[in-house]
């Protein structure tokens, strides 16, 4: 890692962290919808629209996030829990995208209308699932820092197990890079930081192994939605979504991993009740 990418890194994992614990859902909802509107921005450009068009699809995903804000009553967060399981669907879809590489990489029309619909089933979901877990009783503040926690233990996991043990590719025409190695070891990591802040969220004992299993299966998720990026960056010929972060890339390059994460975490949450 370079020594930009660290400085970067020690000051936005404090904003975040600070913005998750003190903030009320509302304002949190607003700087998230604004992080993933930018992720947004340039998956947009990734897919080839830009200028007018562009912009006019960032607002009316906008406008869907005020939408499901405005009709969802207080007490019952039934749209949120709507987009979440989209989200999860969309992800489950993108899978098979993942095995058809070639599909989506010319500029045919019809692809690059599934490129932006991708777009959307991508960011809004992932922004509701935010939303509803930090909206969640008890603890919920706690418990999104921790499903970003477990995201974020899994790619450096991954990132250091890889450089250390990384032989076979894990999908080499997406991501050289990235290896079995690497996975596993960014699983490990995700799952021992699901103990530690799974507790801090104050998990029953009761409930440790549904949070097991939810935490590895938002790892694999996570790992899943940094490849579709890396897929969408390939056919774009493009090695980073942006330059807004210095010795990140994009927005997106950071988000891509918690993009599908976070769906298939706060489902489990609900499903599971922890």
């Amino acid at each position: 890692m370079t020594k930009t990418r660290v400085i970067a890194a020690l000051i936005m994992a404090p904003v975040a962290i600070c913005a998750i614990l003190l903030l009320p859902t509302q304002w949190l909802a607003a700087a998230a919808a604004l992080v993933f509107l930018t992720g947004l921005w340039e998956w947009l450009k990734l897919t080839g629209v830009d200028g007018l068009p562009r912009t006019v699809l960032l607002v009316l995903n906008l406008l869907l996030m005020v939408l499901i804000v405005w009709a969802s009553p207080a007490d019952n967060p039934v749209l949120f829990q709507l987009a979440t399981l989209i989200g999860v669907g969309f992800w489950l879809l993108a899978l098979l995208w993942l095995r058809c590489y070639g599909f989506g990489a010319h500029e045919e029309s019809a692809a690059r209308m599934l490129k932006l619909a991708a777009g959307t089933l991508a960011i809004v979901p992932a922004w509701a699932a935010l939303v509803l877990v930090h909206h969640g009783e008890p603890n919920g503040h706690r418990w999104l820092l921790t499903a970003l926690a477990i995201v974020w233990a899994a790619d450096s996991g991954a990132y250091f197990a890889g450089r250390a043990f990384g032989r076979r590719k894990l999908a080499p025409r997406i991501s050289p890079n990235k290896t079995v190695e690497g996975l596993l070891g960014g699983l490990a990591a995700g799952l021992v930081v699901a103990l530690g802040f799974g507790w801090l969220a104050g998990v029953a004992a009761a409930d440790i192994g549904w949070l097991l299993l939810v935490a590895a299966l938002a790892v694999l998720a996570s790992v899943l939605g940094d490849l579709f990026e890396s897929l969408l960056k390939r056919h774009a010929g493009a090695k980073d979504s942006g330059s807004v972060i210095p010795g990140h890339g994009g927005v997106l390059d950071r988000i891509d991993g918690v993009l599908a994460a976070l769906p298939v975490f706060a489902l489990g949450k609900e499903i599971f009740g922890f």
